[in-house]
């Protein structure tokens, strides 16, 4: 009798021997969607979105690219630990406080140096030093680089969160409870701090840019497990706009317009004098003020005492899947 092979039982066999990859390994290539953030706090973010640049980047592979807004670390974070998105902007600080708490995430890019936070004061206002903050209504987002930053803050004259009223607001509602008169302080974030300066005079009483960790683009541990050439392709592509926004504030700018309805002045001194677009990949500079937070926090008992937070930034950071350097 002669013997019959059809294809379908060559290839049958060859998967149940592992001459040939499993349907799974075709499927784990090949995701159907990237959900990617976009955020006020990213303005690599916007050029990328309005480009479109990671749509064609992944037309041909049938790959559609789906963008999610995030208002927040804390969103950016809740989002990513949820499986709603598989990229997410974050500060440094901020992913490495839900890394301690569990979220697997790696931090594997750079998207900017930012002085997005200082604590703020209405134009009125008599508070001019962080110890003046005691008793008062602090508005503050939980889970974000403010956040942290009023902390380290408190911490720095001896006080704690116990010592004020916080009230917590996601970033855009602390600022108009500020200029509402409805909290004495905010922690603030850009671009809604810079409108409040240029539109309502607020007072940014206590400033430490070396206090605000980098802007750091975060993926899902399983993602990158899954598709690391997949997230190489993504950190290419966001390389290619955070080069086009160094070369091209125009065009950045015009971006930032778009996305926030914001006037000229905002955007300038939010864009122009409080954010730096001239680093990409994760390195000492960035690990190293990532640790400082973490052990401020740990300091002032945010973070408990037996945590490794060394250990942890090792284990949250990944900066091999950037191909080019700064």
């Amino acid at each position: 009798m002669t013997a019959f092979f059809s294809r379908r039982s060559i290839f049958a066999s060859a998967l149940m021997v592992g001459l040939l990859p499993s349907a799974t390994l075709f499927a784990a290539d090949n995701p159907k969607e990237i959900r990617l953030d976009w955020a006020t706090y990213n303005p690599v973010s916007l050029v990328l979105k309005e480009k479109g640049l990671l749509e064609k980047e992944f037309a041909k592979d049938g790959i559609t690219i789906r963008w999610v807004q995030t208002l927040g670390s804390n969103k950016a974070l809740e989002f990513l630990n949820a499986s709603s998105i598989d990229f997410g902007s974050t500060a440094g600080s901020a992913a490495l406080v839900a890394k301690i708490n569990g979220n697997p995430i790696k931090s594997i890019y750079v998207f900017s140096r930012p002085e997005w936070t200082a604590l703020v004061v209405g134009k009125d206002s008599k508070i001019a030093k962080i110890a003046d903050l005691k008793g008062k209504r602090v508005a503050v987002t939980r889970g974000t680089d403010p956040h942290i930053f009023l902390v380290r803050a408190l911490q720095s004259v001896g006080l704690t969160e116990k010592d004020i009223t916080p009230v917590l607001l996601q970033h855009p509602d602390g600022k108009t409870a500020l200029i509402r008169g409805d909290v004495d302080a905010w922690a603030g974030l850009d671009p809604m701090m810079a409108q409040a300066e240029v539109e309502d005079s607020a007072k940014l009483f206590f400033r430490n840019k070396e206090a605000n960790t980098w802007g750091i683009l975060n993926v899902r541990e399983e993602f990158l497990k899954d598709h690391p050439a997949i997230v190489r392709r993504v950190l290419n592509v966001y390389e290619e706009a955070r080069k086009y926004s160094l070369a091209n504030y125009d065009d950045l700018k015009k971006s930032f317009i778009t996305a926030t309805k914001l006037p000229d002045a905002v955007v300038d001194k939010q864009l122009k004098e409080r954010t730096e677009l001239t680093h990409s990949r994760i390195g000492a500079p960035q690990r190293e003020s990532i640790l400082a937070a973490g052990l401020a926090l740990q300091q002032a008992g945010v973070v408990k005492a037996d945590v490794d937070v060394k250990k942890t930034v090792d284990d949250l950071i990944d900066d091999k899947y950037l191909a080019v350097t700064n």
